[in-house]
């Protein structure tokens, strides 16, 4: 597996090995042990999720506050998305920066996200499956976000607004620019 590290500190692009055969191919989706060592980080994944999404939906962007913050670890087994994670941790010298990886059933990318972030993707294909690990339990208390289509983030989402799916949820979120970070990550770094 290829480790890359992103210009947000933390957060890493994992390659898998994938061995390809005229059966199909085998992926060693997750090896904690190799994780730990290309990374140098320590993550105890408790929570596995997956969501089934049609093109043009956008999920994001969300996180979970202070002692309920998660890392995650995403990846997509069918379909594409584009992944985007912003940098809210206060002090960092990223703040309010993002990426955006390509995760696709094909390119069988997974994108390493740490606590202090915003995470959200946008469905680029029909029929997308996206599976991702947390190293913390869902708390709904504890959820927040910023509109997707935040002028100060400036996400180019890889869609037409024409075409963009959202949740009743995330049509409320908050703009960037009200997104209070005191004590909304403690004892993270």
């Amino acid at each position: 597996m290829k480790v890359i590290e992103t210009k947000l500190k933390g957060c890493f692009v994992i390659d898998p090995t994938c061995f390809k055969d005229e059966r199909g191919y085998f992926l060693l989706e997750y090896n904690k042990k190799g994780f730990q060592e290309k990374t140098g980080l320590q993550i105890d994944f408790v929570l596995g999720n997956q969501s089934l999404s049609q093109y043009g939906v956008v999920r994001g962007l969300h996180l979970q506050r202070g002692k309920h913050a998660q890392a995650k670890l995403i990846r997509v087994v069918k379909g594409k998305i584009l992944d985007v994670a912003v940098d809210v941790r206060e002090g960092s010298p990223t703040y309010g920066k993002s990426i955006s990886v390509e995760l696709s059933g094909e390119n069988h990318k997974q994108l390493f996200i740490p606590r202090g972030f915003l995470h959200g993707f946008s469905v680029l294909e029909n029929d997308t499956i996206v599976s991702y690990k947390c190293d913390n339990y869902y708390c709904p208390e504890a959820e927040d976000g910023v509109m997707y289509n935040d002028s100060d983030l400036n996400i180019d989402w890889k869609l037409k607004v024409e075409d963009i799916i959202l949740s009743e949820k995330d049509t409320f979120l908050k703009q960037f620019k009200h997104f209070e970070l005191k004590d909304a990550f403690q004892d993270i770094f």
